[in-house]
């Protein structure tokens, strides 16, 4: 059931812009994540968003990140950590601190972290994966997999970031903000040290979508 649920939760992200709109108008004067959420339960204000330090950042998946994203999940459910009941999950929200909401396109959360969540606690990723964009330009691509992208997630506790690069066919793992390596064609690539029972050959990848 969590499988198919995955797999429903990424199938719904390629239409989750449909109340976003190029004219919508977002606001600015929002500074803690606490009056962000207070601001999105509000009449129309659906959607998937990030924000950071005041920053409302919109999130979506394409199809394209859909098919990639299934064949992490289809990897990630053949892991020793699935067995034991932590899951990979679609566009989660990741708590860093009182400024700062990321939404990563996959989520990694343990059993112990789950069990956070049904306390009502807020958590971080452990294990954040990043599909990038093929519309994106070469700078933008770069600072997300600098310091500047990883950065928040490591601050709120994350071990393992991962930027996928379909246009590129290559993936930036962060296993800290300065720590970068890139795999591509046909190197292994492992999510160790915190799964390190998900892997997969990085052309495969690619060749899924």
């Amino acid at each position: 059931m969590i499988f198919v649920y995955l797999v429903h939760s990424l199938s719904k992200k390629s239409m989750s812009t449909a109340t976003l709109t190029p004219t919508r108008v977002l606001p600015t004067d929002l500074k803690t994540v606490a009056e962000f959420e207070q601001w999105q339960q509000q009449s129309g204000n659906d959607g998937n968003f990030e924000i950071v330090q005041g920053r409302i950042i919109p999130k979506s998946m394409k199809q394209i990140e859909v098919l990639l994203g299934n064949f992490l999940i289809r990897r990630f459910i053949q892991t020793k950590a699935f067995q034991q009941g932590d899951i990979i999950m679609a566009e989660s929200d990741s708590y860093v601190d009182a400024t700062r909401k990321r939404i990563p396109d996959l989520t990694y959360f343990s059993e112990n972290q789950l069990e956070a969540i049904r306390r009502n606690e807020r958590v971080n990723a452990l294990f954040a994966i990043e599909i990038l964009s093929d519309s994106e330009a070469h700078q933008d691509v770069l600072d997300k997999i600098t310091e500047r992208g990883p950065q928040d997630y490591f601050d709120g506790g994350a071990q393992l970031v991962w930027y996928i690069a379909p246009k590129r066919q290559k993936i930036y793992a962060h296993t800290s903000p300065e720590e970068l390596t890139v795999f591509k064609g046909p190197q292994t690539i492992t999510a160790a040290p915190v799964i390190p029972d998900f892997q997969f050959v990085v052309a495969d990848l690619f060749a899924s979508a």
